[in-house]
């Protein structure tokens, strides 16, 4: 199992429900073993927006079944989440999942035709932009004058991360 991988997006085809006693991800529409795509140590994001909490990944029991570490990392009171939430896989360092500093939805993995378009762009565009491509954590917060501020933090410098996910909002592509 690795650390981190390069992919920031595996695999999010169809949708899961989590049973938090069992420990399985069950897909609808998903062929998880297809290729060898996805691998114990990847992390799994459930709900819209990421919303509803990240596992560990620990093995790919079927094209339609997956086996994670615990439930540590899903939000405060969910007992079980499904029967049909979205969902993506990533290769995103799992050292992530345990930083208060960023919820799972402000860490990207950032190409370096993102992270040159970010420091290339000017006004709001300019203020997503990481000082290196790879694992990086980004957040916002309204400092004491009212004003916006953008927090960009590396993680993990890396020039090979690829399988671009939804973060065109904040890091486009051109």
């Amino acid at each position: 199992m690795a650390l981190w991988g390069t992919k920031d997006s595996v695999y999010a085809d169809g949708t899961v429900a989590v049973n938090f006693s069992t420990l399985k991800v069950v897909g609808t529409g998903t062929t998880f073993n297809t290729a060898g795509l996805i691998k114990a140590g990847d992390i799994i994001t459930c709900g819209a927006g990421q919303t509803q909490g990240e596992a560990i990944i620990t093995a790919v029991d079927s094209g339609t079944q997956l086996s994670i570490l615990n439930t540590d990392n899903f939000a405060s009171g969910l007992t079980t989440i499904g029967p049909s939430a979205a969902y993506n896989i990533t290769q995103k360092p799992i050292s992530t999942l345990k930083d208060t500093n960023y919820e799972g939805s402000e860490i990207f993995g950032v190409d370096t035709t993102e992270q040159s378009v970010a420091n290339a762009a000017s006004g709001n565009a300019r203020k997503y932009a990481p000082a290196h491509a790879g694992w990086v954590g980004i957040t916002s917060y309204t400092d004491q004058d009212g004003v916006l501020r953008i927090k960009t933090e590396t993680l993990v410098a890396s020039s090979s991360i690829t399988a671009d996910a939804s973060d065109d909002v904040q890091l486009p592509d051109s």
